[in-house]
């Protein structure tokens, strides 16, 4: 989903995944066509020794939501020399909130568990997270202590980390999501790849070329 089209087209559905385009996909990667370096590297929070893979996703996308059970096939994949970290973006205030939903899950060592399903209850049950009394109300169905919940998310660790999380998609220049940032150094997406899964495949690429280096 573009920076500027939270509408869902055809279009842009096709950036998820193409039939047919295994032959194509076997060709290296270009840089400056399906993906891009940047001109100024971006810090990493991986452990020395591993390279880093950022997702960049908003929940509301549903573009992210198709995306997910493709990315979580690739993870499963992933040797241990690399390490993936989740950035929720928002190009807008009205996106924070989920932002701070997906910190304050982090905080709460919930992510692996509900992760998921807060794309399920957007997506498939249509509830409207967007806002704070709807995460709450959510976050309480699914067990959670919910006033506990609300102090971490009012928190000034959480409000740093979605303010950080901003930054980081700033550097990467993050135009729409899903996207993928790689080593500090490399950014690709499904309109620069063509679809998300040859955007894994160039970033498998990346992750090999930053091993070498």
């Amino acid at each position: 989903m573009r920076r500027r089209d939270f509408s869902l087209g055809a279009a842009a559905l096709a950036t998820l995944g193409v039939p047919g385009l295994a032959s194509a996909q076997m060709k290296a990667p270009q840089d400056g066509i399906e993906y891009v370096t940047l001109n100024k590297r971006a810090p990493v929070e991986a452990p020395q020794g591993k390279i880093e893979v950022i997702e960049f996703f908003w929940y509301s996308c549903p573009h992210c939501n198709a995306f997910e059970p493709l990315l979580q096939d690739w993870i499963k994949r992933l040797p241990s020399h690399v390490s993936l970290r989740r950035v929720p973006v928002a190009f807008r205030d009205s996106m924070v909130p989920q932002q701070r939903l997906f910190y304050t899950l982090e905080a709460m060592g919930k992510v692996d568990a509900l992760h998921g399903k807060v794309f399920d209850a957007i997506h498939k049950e249509q509830l409207d997270l967007t806002r704070e009394q709807g995460i709450l109300e959510w976050v309480a169905k699914q067990g959670l202590d919910a006033q506990k919940f609300q102090e971490l998310y009012r928190s000034f660790a959480v409000s740093s980390k979605a303010r950080r999380a901003v930054e980081v998609q700033d550097m990467y220049q993050v135009d729409g999501v899903p996207a993928l940032g790689i080593a500090g150094r490399w950014y690709t997406d499904g309109s620069l790849a063509g679809n998300m899964t040859r955007a894994l495949q160039v970033t498998d690429h990346l992750i090999a070329q930053a091993r070498q280096a």
